[in-house]
């Protein structure tokens, strides 16, 4: 049974052998082998010439033939200078509404999450045995009055006494000492009416400036203190919504760049949401020192935002505006490998590629800006560029859907 086995296994190889021989023009053609299988064959010297080939401007045999490629001409154009960042939104102001004195709650005048104007009227507290007080200081006050008016009827009538020899000086004086002694009183009593007045102003909390009040913990009827110090003993929180500020971190690479501009203007900063609407200011304010662990500077752009569409503690896409670079060399992001040298790219002269090692200046919606390596009105590879090698032949096929956008993207202002 075993030498069966050996047999029919010896049949089975020499018949694939005999098979493969037989059409191994057509494997080899399959396998982009063909030119070379020939040269095999016919025992000539071309191969060792076509191996040793000069790459360059002659090209380089590629098996299958040019590879394709989707090219773009390169041309100079104004664009801004842009610094990307992700900043996050905040209030201006975020105040906590607190209580003043201790009392109930007897109205609530606003609803939650309510936009309401500085001087608004959020809260009413108790205030009856405030204006209780201030009847009893009132009274005080216009007997304070009556006295000091007849404190000056005796101190005028004593005087006169005095210059007719009719009187004593030890009245006289007595008489003065009880006048200024009921005009201290009556102004006692009317600073302790401006106290109660004051306190009075406490019953109503309006609001310090205007903005979007958050949640509402406490409700008609509740009573409050000052003396509490936990999160609940705030009322509500009012964030300044309009003009907002977004703070992002810029590298201290860009720093002189920014005071640069800064010292000409107002710099332009754009704020990008999710869904691509875009809202701008300018830096209103820009951090006195470098943070060390991170090598970046906070700064904060101030934002009209009427509409809302920036909301505090968003995360958005921020863009700083230095300026335009007005003959900026700029690549389809996609064009741009990496190599051991750095970054690189193809150019296309004559159906040729050739490698071309550039220095990139920043990338910005989804272009790339080239300071070194490129110039004006050369083609360059934007899909294909896996499969090319310097010197390699091309051949240039047109952009379908699936290939990356070779567009350039329009100015940002």
């Amino acid at each position: 049974m075993r030498m069966v086995r050996v047999a029919v296994f010896a049949v089975i190889v020499v018949a694939v052998g005999g098979a493969g021989y037989f059409y191994r023009d057509e494997v080899a053609q399959r396998l982009g082998l063909g030119a070379f299988a020939s040269a095999a064959e016919k025992g000539s010297a071309a191969s060792p010439a076509a191996a040793a080939q000069p790459q360059g401007r002659r090209g380089r045999v590629n098996p299958g033939g040019p590879v394709p490629v989707v090219v773009t001409k390169i041309a100079k154009k104004p664009l801004p200078i842009v610094i990307e960042a992700v900043g996050t939104v905040q209030a201006i102001a975020s105040i906590q509404i607190k209580p003043r004195l201790d009392s109930q709650i007897m109205k609530v005048n606003v609803e939650e999450g309510a936009l309401v104007k500085e001087g608004d009227v959020l809260f009413e507290l108790d205030a009856r045995t405030l204006k209780a007080q201030l009847g009893q200081i009132e009274a005080q006050i216009r007997k304070d009055q009556a006295q000091v008016a007849q404190a000056k009827r005796d101190v005028s009538r004593y005087e006169e006494l005095l210059s007719k020899n009719a009187g004593t000086v030890v009245n006289r004086d007595t008489a003065q000492t009880t006048l200024k002694a009921a005009e201290a009183q009556l102004e006692a009593d009317e600073a302790a009416k401006a106290s109660v007045m004051t306190s009075l102003t406490y019953t109503e909390i309006r609001a310090p400036v205007s903005g979007r009040i958050g949640s509402i913990s406490s409700k008609a009827g509740t009573v409050v203190r000052v003396g509490d110090n936990s999160a609940a003993s705030s009322l509500a929180t009012i964030n300044q919504v309009d003009p907002i500020y977004v703070a992002f971190a810029i590298p201290q690479v860009f720093l002189p760049d920014i005071r640069a501009a800064m010292a000409k203007g107002d710099v332009k900063v754009n704020a990008i949401v999710d869904d691509n609407r875009k809202q701008s200011g300018v830096i209103a304010f820009l951090e006195n020192t470098v943070d060390p662990l991170t090598g970046t500077v906070t700064a904060k752009a101030r934002i009209n935002n009427a509409t809302e569409g920036l909301w505090p503690g968003q995360f958005v896409k921020v863009e700083v505006i230095l300026g335009i670079e007005p003959e900026a060399i700029a690549v389809p992001a996609p064009a741009i490998q990496l190599g051991p040298q750095g970054p690189y790219l193809f150019v296309v002269k004559d159906g040729i590629a050739e490698l071309r090692n550039v220095v990139i200046k920043r990338t910005q919606g989804g272009e790339s800006v080239i300071g070194k390596g490129l110039e004006g009105g050369e083609q360059v590879v934007t899909d294909g560029q896996l499969r090319l090698v310097n010197g390699a032949n091309v051949g240039i096929r047109p952009a379908t859907p699936e290939t990356p956008s070779t567009a350039a993207a329009p100015p940002r202002g």
